[in-house]
């Protein structure tokens, strides 16, 4: 578990509480002004312009905070944006492989279920759309929970408990209390398998921040894609399988969602034994070395 520097204190409940709610008020009132000097706006424009600014706070404080609050000289590398390998754009596409990964069977059995039409319409303005989700998305949400969140409370908890809250409070500010309660609950548990796997993959990959955002990205901006223009998905298609939502599907509420997810954990999981495995193993030049030298 991390510990902040001799002399630092750690982060305090309430100012982690408050920290990310305070530069989001701040990036509402900012944008203000603009529903005065430009008028035609609409408030999801302007509600996407305050969240702009928003990041950018986040952008410029977090080195601050990180300094003053964890200890920490480096808040980039800690904060997994930079590091040992692997470079950032092999670890994005890796990301991106395993998004499709976890989509395409998605898409598959709603093809050859029936449940869903191939439309093949894509535009430029749709893929602008996709890319928009992938790298806004991606990027600010990895940097605040499996960056930011994920450190803040690695300071505090034990590393077992704070990955799980911090899964746990990803999958809570998610609009998964829209649905009724047993679809909601099943997309609940999805989020927070996904926060537990994009956590578990940033562990793997020596702290490196660039697959989740891959990852993450991917699955937003790819589901964009072929559920608003590669896919019409049938109002009959099961909530219980494919995810809940009529019209706007959340593929991680089901139980293909769930079962790809699952997979990937257990994938992480493997890896991280082998990886272990290997480093107890001595070297067979090793062992060599040593049976030659205690030959009479």
């Amino acid at each position: 578990m991390s510990q902040p520097a001799a002399g630092q204190g750690g982060p305090r409940p309430l100012g982690t509480l408050l920290y990310v709610p305070a530069l989001y008020g701040a990036g509402w009132l900012l944008c203000r002004p603009l529903a005065l000097l430009a008028p035609g706006l609409r408030p999801d424009q302007l509600d996407l312009t305050g969240a702009v600014i928003a990041l950018l706070l986040l952008l410029l404080s977090l080195p601050l905070r990180l300094r003053r609050v964890w200890g920490d000289s480096h808040p980039w590398r800690r904060l997994g944006l930079r590091g040992p390998a692997p470079a950032p754009a092999p670890a994005v596409l890796l990301g991106l492989l395993l998004a499709a990964a976890l989509l395409l069977p998605v898409a598959a059995v709603l093809l050859i279920g029936g449940q869903a039409a191939w439309r093949g319409g894509l535009s430029p303005a749709l893929l602008a759309n996709g890319l928009a989700l992938l790298l806004g998305v991606g990027f600010a949400e990895e940097l605040l929970f499996r960056g930011w969140l994920w450190g803040e409370l690695e300071l505090v908890l034990p590393g077992r408990r704070a990955l799980g809250l911090q899964a746990l409070l990803f999958a809570l500010v998610h609009p998964w209390y829209r649905l009724p309660p047993l679809p909601g609950l099943a997309l609940l548990g999805g989020l927070t398998l996904l926060g537990v796997a994009l956590a578990q993959l940033r562990r793997r990959l020596n702290g490196l921040l660039w697959a989740p955002i891959g990852l993450h990205g991917g699955l937003v901006g790819g589901w964009f894609v072929l559920q608003k223009g590669l896919l019409q998905i049938g109002a009959g298609a099961p909530s219980w399988l494919v995810g809940p939502g009529e019209g706007d599907v959340n593929p991680l509420g089901g139980l293909l969602g769930w079962l790809g997810l699952g997979l990937l954990l257990a994938g992480l999981q493997w890896r991280q034994r082998t990886a272990v495995a290997r480093a107890r193993r001595p070297s067979t030049g090793a062992c060599s070395a040593s049976s030659r030298g205690a030959a009479p």
